[in-house]
């Protein structure tokens, strides 16, 4: 479907030179906007961003209107399921392969715009609360030496809005380079270099496990994964030392369940999407750590609970009248990022109940109640007798 495009949109983007920096055709552009995949939005600051790839522009490129500047996407990471003929297959041109740790947390890219630094979320949104956090935990310095770079990382710990995860030792939330890019291109820096670059400045870098020949790696992943014993650890992303290749990830099977058990808690919000993938993935990994009976009984087990105990949980609470909801966390230095935040959860579609700050220190801890709509009213709808449709 087509649309029209207003003259002021068109006014506050450069078309041409979106096309040309991006090495795209004119018309890419223009077409994206038509059909809305190209979208405006005005705060915390003015940009458009790609909701989805374009060509060869990735899904939460985003383009600065004031000052005009490009902050390329993420890109995707493909999973490797069976480890050996996997990374064997897909790093085919490469002596070594580097292992570092798949962080439990958010994706986050952070650029230096004008004379601020933005804090990307995924999508492609500033978010005002991970923007008063990158300040705070990277500063500026290497921006001001490496202006057209941008630090890609994970957000991690109990003080997050979308992943709050208390497994790590960490008291509020805490920033790991995973990757360093060109801002406009995309293109990536070398893994050893980019470590040396973190290290130079000071900054966190993800764990790094080592690096092995291809043909052996896929038993040292083995050993590392299990070697997370209980703890919940989500995996790790398996590189090409010179980042010519896409890398791979391969997770943990404690942190294919736990995701499931977040997920069929508001079951008609993520459930599906998060179901069918998951259970491809032990499956796999069953088969390729060639389980016994026993091993495969409990593997079985564990799936089950993590499907079923989240929701009977949730329809017993919506049952006794309650309302489903998830509560998380934020910390801030100064009460205007609150309100910028709720401006930007309502943005992304969002229902949230926001507590009144709590002075901590020298910082506001602000707890907020996330209502999952479809969740609710589904429960709802069928235990007053709906049929499931």
């Amino acid at each position: 479907m087509r649309h029209d495009v207003s003259p002021e949109l068109l006014d506050k983007l450069d078309a041409g030179k979106v096309a040309k920096l991006l090495d795209i055709p004119e018309y890419r552009i223009t077409g994206a906007l038509e059909r809305r995949i190209l979208q405006y939005i005005y705060s915390p600051r003015e940009l458009f961003r790609f909701d989805k790839p374009v060509s060869s522009i990735e899904g939460g490129t985003a383009i600065f209107v004031e000052p005009f500047d490009i902050v390329r996407g993420f890109p995707k990471i493909s999973r490797v399921l069976m480890l050996y003929p996997g990374i064997v297959k897909h790093f085919s041109s490469c002596e070594k392969v580097v292992v570092e740790e798949k962080m439990n947390g958010y994706n986050t890219r952070i650029a230096f715009i004008g004379d601020t630094l933005a804090a990307l979320t995924r999508g492609g949104f500033v978010c005002p609360y991970t923007t008063e956090k990158a300040n705070k935990l990277v500063g500026r310095e290497f921006f001001h030496n490496h202006p057209g770079l941008m630090l890609c990382g994970e957000m991690v710990g109990p003080d997050s809005p979308y992943v709050p995860k208390s497994i790590y030792d960490i008291e509020s939330l805490e920033f790991f380079v995973f990757d360093i890019r060109e801002k406009v291109s995309g293109k990536p820096v070398p893994v050893m270099e980019r470590r040396a670059l973190v290290e130079e400045y000071g900054l966190n870098s993800v764990r790094l496990f080592g690096e092995y020949s291809v043909d052996e790696a896929h038993l040292e992943v083995t050993k590392i994964i299990k070697g997370f014993g209980s703890a919940l650890n989500e995996g790790v992303v398996i590189k090409d030392p010179q980042m010519a290749l896409p890398p791979v990830k391969y997770t943990s099977s404690l942190s294919n369940s736990a995701d499931l058990r977040y997920a069929f808690e508001f079951y008609n919000d993520y459930g599906r999407d998060f179901f069918f993938p998951r259970v491809c993935r032990e499956a796999f990994q069953s088969v390729e750590w060639d389980e016994d009976e026993e091993s495969q009984r409990k593997r079985c087990q564990r799936l089950g609970e993590s499907i079923l105990q989240p929701m009977i949980k949730t329809i017993n609470r919506k049952k006794e009248g309650e309302r489903i909801t998830e509560t998380v966390q934020i910390r801030v230095r100064n009460l205007r990022t609150v309100d910028e935040f709720k401006e930007h959860l309502r943005l992304l579609g969002v229902d949230a109940i926001f507590e009144e700050p709590e002075p901590v220190g020298d910082e506001y801890l602000v707890k907020i109640r996330k209502i999952f709509k479809s969740t609710n009213d589904k429960t709802d709808s069928i235990l007053r007798g709906e049929l499931w449709s």
